[in-house]
């Protein structure tokens, strides 16, 4: 026989609606009857039946998330965090994957929607320069992650993208590197930021900036390795190839040493090489990668507190979360031996 929150309530002595409100996790229960409810709750092992609790409040009680990739590194930190806090508060989190197409964005959008998401979480892969009427639109809450839109007023959860563009770019200035490259990419809004990041640094010590030296692509995402290992491979090639380079990913400095160890040069000595996201696999490479850590486990956590929010309270006022970054120095840009602290 299931068990039912009437029968619960009677031997408890209290309403079935304090049982419910408890189960909700609404505060106006007090202290020691929160306690004795989720005490015989749990010896129960009572689990709420979420298709009744839909036809009553008119809510799935699902999340819908869409990222550019699934294989990259940070976007799966990120879902396995946002679904782990979402878990635990009895929320389904439905997972896809636009592959860095708009097309399949919009796809992908109109999907989870028709499966009647309470919230959708989007990492957009669109062009934050073109117009995006229809995400404005949306007939659900929307949570932005990663990347944003200027001229659209949505929630948003993300990384100070200028600060890790500036914050690694002043690390390789620290190093004393003389000519200091960047290979990031154009369209989104981590990109831009990380670029302009960069660029501020090098401005803002007085170093010349040379074009040759910001090699910008597209898909960094979904072929970041790839991308990361021809680019590395043109700055090479020039009459005075850099010596040191600040990539747009962790992915994309991974394909940047490959080509820096294949053309026979030393790594830190004779070029030094920074990423971005900090992935769990950084100290295991051949060469341990700097990287600029987003605390993307954070991210993931903060982006579910604002989505059980919105979804509680769809009418709340927008939010914008912005975590700051944090240098992580390993030998891909300096010997163990240096230390410096931030």
């Amino acid at each position: 026989m299931p068990i039912r929150l009437k029968d619960i309530a009677q031997e408890l002595g209290v309403s079935t609606v304090t049982v419910s409100k408890v189960l909700r996790g609404n505060p106006d229960i007090g202290a020691k009857t929160r306690a004795r409810v989720l005490e015989r709750l749990n010896a129960l092992n009572y689990r709420p039946n979420m298709a009744a609790r839909g036809l009553a409040t008119g809510k799935t009680f699902t999340v819908g998330l869409i990222v550019p990739d699934l294989l990259q590194p940070f976007f799966a930190h990120f879902a396995k965090e946002l679904g782990g806090v979402l878990r635990q508060h009895d929320r389904a989190l439905l997972l896809a994957s636009s592959e860095e197409d708009p097309k399949i964005e919009a796809q992908e959008i109109l999907a989870l929607i028709q499966r009647g998401v309470d919230v959708l979480v989007l990492a957009s892969c669109r062009d934050e320069l073109l117009p995006v009427p229809e995400l404005s639109a949306l007939p659900v809450p929307l949570v932005l992650f990663d990347r944003r839109f200027k001229r659209m007023k949505a929630n948003f959860v993300g990384s100070d993208d200028v600060g890790a563009g500036e914050l690694a770019t002043r690390h390789l200035i620290e190093l004393n590197r003389k000519r200091i490259a960047h290979i990031g990419g154009l369209q989104t809004s981590p990109a831009r930021d990380r670029a302009a990041g960069y660029l501020r640094a090098l401005e803002r010590t007085g170093r010349k900036i040379d074009e040759r030296y910001l090699v910008l692509r597209k898909r960094l995402e979904e072929r970041g390795d790839d991308i990361g290992f021809s680019c590395m491979q043109g700055l090479l090639a020039l009459r005075r190839p850099p010596d040191a380079v600040f990539c747009y990913n962790d992915m994309t400095a991974i394909g940047a040493i490959q080509a820096t160890l294949q053309a026979g040069l030393k790594i830190p000595r004779e070029m030094a090489i920074i990423g971005c996201g900090n992935f769990r696999y950084a100290d295991y490479l051949q060469v341990p990668l700097s990287s600029i850590d987003q605390d993307t486990a954070e991210l993931g956590r903060a982006a579910a507190r604002l989505t059980l929010s919105i979804a509680d309270s769809p009418q709340a006022r927008v939010q914008s979360i912005v975590l700051k970054p944090r240098l992580v120095i390993r030998q891909s840009s300096a010997p163990p031996s240096l230390k410096i602290s931030r």
